[in-house]
């Protein structure tokens, strides 16, 4: 038995509905994830405009799910890995970098393997990253506002991924086949 109630758009907090109305018209559906934030308004919404942001960083479109998969993946999110895994997919994106994020393995492109490092090391180091690991992102042909951009990501995607795990948020039937259990 959850804790946590799954609202629908007729049942949630007042102020969730509009946000939650918003979700439906831009992706056509409600993911169970979104009834299931739609408990905190002020979480939901505060995601939503933390995720805007980092969409509207300087990161192009795989850079960020770089990040997305790297926080998803460490902090054991099943339902972003496999919603963002759907992402990659959508827009091309090799095999090999998928499997790659999927598995926390190197990735066949080094300028994302230098994101991805520097993420995790942004992870590890609570923001405090060593200046050799920031070196070699910057070596990587990254700049300063990337690194932000990062952290910015890093934030997101705990919110995100958090919420996930404490609501135990299921799969929605699209993502089944993107599903993803970290590794024992």
């Amino acid at each position: 038995m959850s804790r946590f109630t799954a609202y629908e758009p007729d049942t949630a907090p007042a102020a969730a509905r509009p946000v939650m109305a918003g979700v439906h018209r831009k992706l056509g559906h409600l993911p169970a994830a979104v009834g299931l934030m739609a408990g905190s308004p002020e979480l939901l919404k505060g995601f939503l405009a933390a995720n805007a942001a980092f969409e509207a960083t300087d990161l192009d479109p795989v850079a960020r799910e770089v990040v997305v998969l790297t926080v998803a993946t460490r902090n054991e999110c099943h339902l972003c890995v496999a919603m963002h895994t759907a992402t990659l997919t959508r827009q091309d994106a090799a095999p090999e970098l998928i499997d790659a994020l999927r598995t926390g393995g190197v990735l066949p492109e080094p300028r994302l393997e230098a994101l991805r490092r520097f993420t995790v090391a942004v992870l590890d180091h609570r923001g405090a990253v060593p200046d050799a690991d920031l070196d070699a992102f910057l070596a990587a042909g990254w700049q300063p506002r990337h690194a932000l951009d990062v952290v910015l990501g890093v934030g997101t995607y705990t919110i995100s991924t958090f919420a996930n795990r404490l609501t135990a948020a299921p799969l929605d039937a699209p993502l089944h086949r993107y599903a993803w259990a970290p590794a024992a």
